[in-house]
């Protein structure tokens, strides 16, 4: 036969439609993936910046609590 196989073979556009829907659903899921990660590790570090300044406020507490207590020990 000659001339091209385009001619003779049949298109399927649903079939074509499809695999592109597919690989552009596939595209969106690894971006989501990919942000979740992200907003994932951001919270973690507030976390810790949480954490921190929780540990700070207990820690200045505690230290104003002893040196009352040390004042009134002391005449």
């Amino acid at each position: 036969m000659a001339g091209s196989r385009f001619l003779y073979d049949s298109f399927d556009a649903a079939s074509a439609r499809i695999e592109a829907n597919e690989r552009v659903l596939q595209e969106r899921w690894s971006a989501l993936e990919r942000r979740l990660l992200q907003i994932d590790a951001a919270l973690e570090r507030l976390e810790k910046r949480i954490w921190l300044g929780v540990c700070g406020v207990a820690a200045f507490l505690l230290a104003q609590g002893a040196e009352t207590l040390l004042r009134a020990a002391l005449p």
